[in-house]
């Protein structure tokens, strides 16, 4: 059976050329964005119904579940890419902390929701999966307003290390990305691990549609 993938965020930017990349490689891939209009491109894509629009809110467990449905029905669902994000600044002495909070689990709560769905459908299938967080080099270097955005960037590094100890021996492998400014997203290559976290420079530790899980 063919392979499929989600990317959430993929409307745009690193998202697309993430979906970019694996539609080039032959899978079937489900773009998930909040903004419609940033999707507008799939409908003429050379790679046709292998490539799947779909709009909607990616820390929303019902929209996250009909694209791991939707990949399904195309694939076996191999992989998921957590790339959506939410990008503003705050100051913790400009505004309330709740507000604060607010942004840090705007952003957590996105790949959080992603990895459950996915965790929960490789398990289902029993044939194990990859996903993939991307991070930023935020995490480990913050920038001047930045609070929110970095310090969910450093929770999610957390949660990936935390799940690929907890399902890695269930065969599902776990990767976060720092992706910077100066990234070069068009060098994606393959490599393979099982169950580890691969904190790279570049999109890398990443889909692989041979890995064989661990029983």
């Amino acid at each position: 059976m063919d392979c499929s993938y989600v990317v959430t965020g993929g409307g745009s930017d690193i998202g697309r050329v993430i979906a970019e990349r694996l539609l080039a490689d032959g899978g079937s891939v489900v773009v998930l964005d909040r903004d419609n209009a940033a999707l507008g491109w799939t409908s003429s894509h050379p790679a046709g119904r292998r490539v799947i629009p779909l709009a909607g809110d990616a820390a929303d467990e019902v929209v996250t579940g009909r694209a791991a449905d939707l990949a399904a029905d195309s694939g076996r669902l191999a992989g998921w890419v957590n790339n959506a994000a939410i990008f503003k600044d705050a100051w913790l002495d400009a505004v309330p902390a709740r507000e604060v909070l607010a942004l840090i689990t705007a952003n957590l709560s996105l790949a959080v929701t992603g990895c459950a769905t996915a965790v929960r459908r490789f398990l289902a299938a029993g044939a194990g999966g990859a996903i993939v967080n991307v991070s930023s080099h935020q995490a480990q270097r913050a920038v001047r307003g930045g609070m929110p955005y970095a310090t969910a960037k450093a929770a999610i590094e957390g949660l990936t290390r935390a799940l690929a100890v907890d399902y890695g021996p269930r065969g599902i492998r776990l990767n976060a990305d720092l992706v910077g400014a100066s990234t070069a997203v068009d060098s994606l290559h393959l490599v393979r691990r099982g169950g580890t976290v691969c904190m790279t420079g570049s999109l890398s530790g990443w889909l692989i549609p041979s890995f064989e899980p661990k029983r």
